[in-house]
């Protein structure tokens, strides 16, 4: 028996999902960046699924669009290597900053905090966070 649904690549999936973190840590729509790209929504929302693979060239304009390196979509890849000593913990921390990003509440945290220009302000926010932590562990 063939099978004629092939399953995604999980690197693709990978690509997607790292494509619709840094879109929505913009607070772009998939609309806006398929304008960019000269493409519908519907395509932007098969990339970000890894239903469809995005080619190198078009990776290379949604990066540039998204303002990050290309890098960027292949951190934390599935069967990549961690680099350095310690690159275990790198891997976890940086898995638990996108799991962070990819929630509602993080995503409204991190728009908000970004606007604040007053580093004493910002700290001092960071200091709250932290003591507000602290109580809940202590419950």
């Amino acid at each position: 028996m063939i099978e004629n649904k092939k399953k995604p690549n999980p690197i693709d999936i990978h690509v997607g999902s790292r494509i619709r973190l840094r879109r929505t840590m913009l607070g772009m729509s998939q609309e806006k960046l398929g304008e960019s790209l000269g493409i519908t929504f519907q395509q932007i929302q098969k990339y970000e699924k890894g239903t469809n693979r995005v080619g190198a060239s078009r990776l290379q304009n949604i990066s540039n669009i998204l303002n990050v390196p290309v890098s960027f979509f292949f951190e934390d890849a599935p069967g990549e290597q961690p680099t350095g000593a310690g690159g275990m913990a790198e891997a976890s921390s940086s898995n638990y900053v996108v799991d962070f990003l990819s929630s509602s509440e993080g995503l409204q945290l991190n728009r908000a905090f970004v606007k604040i220009a007053d580093p004493k302000v910002r700290r001092k926010l960071v200091d709250l966070v932290k003591a507000l932590a602290a109580e809940s562990d202590a419950e």
